[in-house]
């Protein structure tokens, strides 16, 4: 698309709004305050760096795109260009599978704050605050149910997963000097098991 066809787009964009009482270029330039929370996944189609498992609970991925990222020092890197190509002030969303294991296999209920510090200080290095995710799917005990699992091992395991990655989102929040918004995303509805079926 030319650039003289967004502007016309935007100009007409304008007025409509305008005869609704909004002023675009105004809301435009709040807009540039507002930070924008990117997900780190986007670089590597949800695989992360726990291991190389399939992607499972209802993931619209499928973690092989040509491209991704390989390790944490790439992730970072992408992670910066698209930041560098979208305007305004920018968060990451951080997934708990993208912690830095060593190598070491950690299982997600025994995930520590340590696995994250780098991540704290490449925040802080990129002036790029951190949003955090807890990761309750493609996990052998993750199945159809996670934090609802009928099994009380199975549940207690997704419960103290939970927990931790609370505890890791108030340390970065503690340390970024500003709250660090722990979404919670878990697979276990039954939306497509109606009552009337």
């Amino acid at each position: 698309m030319k650039e003289q066809q967004i502007i016309n787009a935007y100009e007409i964009a304008k007025e409509r709004y305008a005869k609704l009482g909004i002023d675009t270029d105004a809301v435009m330039e709040t807009l540039q305050s507002v930070p924008m929370s990117m997900h780190c996944w986007q670089a590597d189609d949800v695989t992360g760096f726990e291991s190389q498992g399939s992607l499972t609970g209802g993931i619209q991925a499928t973690g092989n795109y040509p491209g991704k990222a390989r390790n944490i020092e790439e992730l970072r890197a992408d992670i910066l260009k698209a930041a560098s190509y979208v305007p305004g002030k920018h968060r990451l969303n951080l997934h708990e599978i993208y912690g830095e294991f060593g190598g070491q296999f950690v299982d997600r209920d025994q995930v520590e704050v340590k696995h994250f510090e780098g991540w704290m200080q490449w925040s802080k290095e990129n002036d790029m605050k951190l949003d955090f995710n807890s990761t309750s799917f493609s996990h052998p005990k993750s199945g159809n149910l996670s934090l609802s699992n009928p099994d009380k091992a199975i549940r207690d395991f997704w419960i103290e997963h939970t927990k931790r990655c609370r505890a890791i989102a108030e340390e970065m929040g503690k340390r970024q000097g500003d709250a660090c918004i722990m979404n919670l995303w878990v697979h276990d509805g039954s939306k497509d098991i109606t009552v009337n079926r």
